[in-house]
């Protein structure tokens, strides 16, 4: 595992800092901002790799369309901005000018589902991986640490594939992955839960009694069937994710389709909540702080054996 200069345990910030060392390290390494995120970057840039950080201003779908002519011409692009102007705003583009094309290039969102909660509709990211998986191809990073971003972010800049690199504003206590695919941190006869990116502590806490194998993802694309199936006891899975919830259920449901199974997905709802208010009242309101995932959790496996019960 590699480990940069930057200590930095925020996601976001650790990203910024370490995005010049990779411009060195990497000469077809590329950064598109559009406007968000310049005045962080900028101060750890050496004039040596400041003419291949280019910043196009409030222009989105530019953005991603100037990715997918460097990367025609033989570069690395990393296009960075928060989700919804990220994925949702020029959604055509990345459809046609990376997928259509054929082009790879690095895609880093921040601020998660309700990072920034006093933007409001505008700054919420929470369908930002549903709508992805509308396109194929795809490789899906969501980060529980800043260490594990890190190692994504390094692993996705020496690769021509094409990915989505979610940071998240919250991380969990330490980091859960050791390494490709999914990371079993706990077994259990009665059921399994996925817990994915920045979810795991919380999840952690909810089943701490319950008698459940936890599964821990920071990459949900491609999606680790092997791993859920080669660790299932009983055919009951419940997914939480930091995103739209339910998006991962049909990767779930088609890994398990050899038995008869039940899946719960647990996640941001659709419905709109017009307060503000901050990024734990979003998770309280949408049921993934403890309370709320032992509630569902409690709910949906029943009277299955606990730990110590």
């Amino acid at each position: 595992m590699a480990t940069s200069t930057a200590a930095s345990t925020d996601q976001r910030e650790r990203f910024y800092r370490l995005v010049p060392e990779l411009l060195a390290e990497v000469d077809r390494l590329a950064l598109v901002l559009a406007e968000i995120g310049v005045g962080y970057v900028d101060p750890f840039l050496t004039d040596d790799v400041r003419a291949r950080v280019v910043n196009v201003g409030i222009r989105e779908q530019l953005s991603i369309s100037l990715a997918g002519g460097m990367a025609l011409a033989g570069m690395r692009p990393i296009v960075h901005t928060f989700p919804p102007f990220l994925i949702e705003r020029p959604f055509e583009q990345v459809k046609l000018d990376l997928g259509h094309q054929g082009v790879g290039a690095v895609l880093v969102s921040a601020g998660g589902s309700y990072g920034m909660a006093s933007g409001g509709q505008t700054h919420f990211g929470h369908r930002d991986v549903a709508v992805l998986d509308t396109l194929d191809g795809w490789t899906v990073d969501v980060p529980g640490t800043a260490d594990e971003a890190e190692d994504a972010l390094r692993r996705a800049v020496r690769s021509d594939d094409r990915v989505y690199l979610r940071l998240d504003s919250t991380s969990n206590r330490r980091r859960y992955s050791d390494g490709p695919g999914f990371t079993v941190l706990r077994r259990g006869s009665s059921g399994t839960v996925v817990a994915v990116g920045p979810t795991a502590d919380n999840t952690l806490d909810a089943v701490e009694l319950r008698d459940v194998t936890v599964l821990y993802a920071d990459t949900v694309r491609p999606f680790d069937a092997a791993t859920l199936v080669s660790t299932l006891t009983h055919p009951d899975v419940a997914i939480v994710e930091p995103y739209l919830a339910g998006t991962s259920v049909p990767y779930v449901s088609d890994a398990l389709s050899h038995v008869p199974h039940r899946v719960l997905g647990l996640g941001v709802g659709r419905e709109e909540l017009r307060r503000y208010g901050s990024p734990k009242n979003h998770e309280r309101a949408h049921g993934l702080d403890v309370d709320g995932l032992r509630n569902s959790l409690d709910e949906f496996f029943g009277s299955t054996p606990r730990f110590g019960g």
